[in-house]
């Protein structure tokens, strides 16, 4: 009698002693747990310094003083370089774009009349666009005083039309989560200073590329001058990103598209600026530069976006503003019989050979076990 790995052919007991040892080992190995997969590298994003790789050619990044700060490309999140990317940091106003993403699509288009309780909340010494109780106003009015003057009132009343501060709050919150953003904690709508209130260069990157894909807000961050309806007619406002508008001895950035500036005394100055030259699209953050000289933060902006557009196509992603992906199925999915039997077939390296192996080794110690039986029944009929 043969089985299909071995033969038990008669005076064949080394075989089966050589047959019984590898079956051995094989039981040991398949109780043996698979080789764990190799570990994902450590994010570059996530190590202190500047982050950055070179190719032939490549210019030098620029040197600046920003406790934080990022160069990204808008179209496909790529990030050509950064410095601290994720530090936890106070974003002043810059936040106001965060609540953009999050009410844009709350609030409908229309007309609101604005309430002493609306403009309560406001906190002391904010930046206003002039909103009175119990004047009606445009919706788009309301956007316009958020993005151009910064207007903490503005955001009040937005807030109120989407169900209140509270609710706002809780939407910025899942927003920033559907997008990958896990550095940033929203205490306030409007990124007044309050405590635990941070978000970082990556996840203020995320917000402004965000921003440029939603038409209206791309819109509002774009707009240098509108006007606003005050008690005596309608006034101007201009926006008070310098890099778009080449105001207060800041020359204006050629293709300057947004997106949000801010500062408080907690935060420093504070940045999203976004700019288009030949097809391409830039995004940058520059987050409480420590040098003190007036229009620091735009200047240390332009020398970033100037080094972004120099160093297009010469330089590596260390990084992505895309969202992680969930990896692979849940812990409870288990593979159906076909993939276990393609699996044992293939040899995939796992247990599925050894199952297999086993089950043969299994079977041919039982048929030699049965033919040596046979033989000695035969032999002690043939004494007696």
């Amino acid at each position: 009698m043969k089985s299909a790995l071995f033969s038990w052919r008669s005076g064949s007991g080394r075989a089966r002693r050589v047959t019984v040892a590898a079956c051995a080992l094989l039981a040991v190995g398949a109780g043996a747990p698979a080789p764990s997969p190799t570990a994902a590298p450590p994010d570059p994003l996530r190590t202190s310094g500047t982050q950055v790789r070179l190719t032939g050619g490549a210019p030098r990044v620029p040197e600046v003083t920003a406790l934080s700060w990022v160069v990204a490309d808008a179209r496909n999140g790529d990030v050509l370089a950064a410095h601290d990317a994720h530090r936890a940091l106070p974003p002043a106003s810059t936040l106001k774009t965060l609540f953009a993403l999050a009410l844009l699509p709350r609030v409908p288009e229309g007309r609101h009349r604005a309430t002493d309780a609306e403009l309560a909340g406001v906190g002391e010494g904010s930046s206003l666009v002039g909103v009175e109780a119990g004047r009606d106003y445009a919706v788009g009015d309301l956007w316009r005083g958020v993005f151009l003057s910064s207007g903490n009132d503005a955001v009040h009343v937005l807030s109120a039309m989407a169900g209140g501060t509270a609710a706002a709050v809780a939407r910025m919150r899942e927003t920033a989560e559907e997008l990958g953003a896990r550095d940033t904690h929203v205490v306030t709508p409007d990124g007044y200073d309050a405590p635990g209130q941070v978000s970082s260069a990556y996840d203020l990157a995320v917000f402004g590329r965000a921003g440029l894909n939603d038409p209206r807000f791309a819109e509002y961050c774009r707009t240098a001058v509108a006007k606003f309806p005050g008690r005596r007619g309608v006034y101007d406002i201009q926006n008070t990103n310098r890099l778009l508008t080449g105001a207060l001895g800041v020359e204006a950035y050629p293709g300057a598209i947004g997106v949000k500036n801010g500062y408080t005394s907690k935060a420093g100055n504070t940045l999203i600026a976004a700019a288009r030259r030949g097809g391409r699209t830039l995004v940058v953050t520059v987050l409480n530069p420590q040098d003190d000289t007036p229009g620091s933060v735009y200047e240390e902006a332009r020398s970033l976006l100037d080094w972004g557009f120099d160093a297009a196509g010469r330089v590596r992603p260390v990084g992505s503003l895309e969202p992680p992906v969930a990896a692979g199925p849940p812990a409870s999915h288990r593979p159906g019989p076909a993939t276990e039997h393609a699996a044992a077939v293939a040899g995939d390296g796992g247990v599925g050979w050894r199952t297999a192996l086993l089950g043969g080794c299994a079977a041919a110690v039982a048929a030699g076990a049965t033919v040596v039986g046979a033989r000695r029944r035969r032999a002690r009929h043939a004494d007696g």
